[in-house]
């Protein structure tokens, strides 16, 4: 259990550290290319770190679930495994109810603010950020717990930093496509 060692978690940790530092960076560089239309619209700004967490937490919370079942021996396999279904299946349910309450609430904010976006909007806004999170922080869940127990690596120091790192990324580039379906701004 070499990872268990200040050298080996310092040398399994700060290689994604750094990778996820870079997603960050490039999380804040999108958002200061949208700068203009958050200002403008300050419901996004409401929602925005809200769908931040849905995406980034759901996928780490899946993620969590598989590594521990893959390395207790309760799956082998990615494809026809109840462990990974089940799991896929119980993450969708939390986004989609999140995404819901989240719409809710923020369009009772967003009213009492009188900020005037509709809830369609904000729901659709919602909707958008949530099926990318499932097809893309997903996918990346699935596949890095996967890998992490093929190959021994400690899935608490890989897998749930760099999911919750890609939820971000998605989250931000979910609102960016929103906004242009929805006709806020040209990209």
């Amino acid at each position: 259990m070499s990872y268990y060692t200040v050298k080996g978690l310092v040398k399994g940790g700060l290689p994604i550290l750094i990778l996820t530092c870079f997603m960050a960076i490039t999380v804040g560089l999108l958002l200061g290319f949208q700068e203009d239309i958050l200002i403008e619209y300050p419901t996004l700004l409401i929602l925005l770190p809200v769908l931040l967490k849905i995406g980034g937490d759901t996928g780490s919370m899946l993620s969590a679930r598989l590594s521990s079942a893959f390395h207790l021996g309760l799956g082998t396999g990615l494809y026809n495994n109840p462990i990974v279904r089940n799991s896929v299946i119980a993450a969708i349910i939390v986004a989609a109810i999140s995404s819901v309450f989240v719409t809710i609430v923020v369009y009772g904010i967003n009213s009492f603010l009188g900020y005037g976006t509709s809830i369609e909007l904000i729901f659709g806004i919602s909707f958008i950020v949530v099926v990318l999170d499932i097809f893309i922080v997903y996918a990346v869940s699935i596949g890095l717990s996967f890998l992490s127990h093929r190959v021994g690596l400690d899935p608490d120091d890989i897998v749930i930093p760099v999911v919750a790192s890609t939820g971000d990324l998605v989250g931000v580039v979910g609102i960016m496509i929103a906004i242009v379906v929805f006709g806020l701004a040209v990209l």
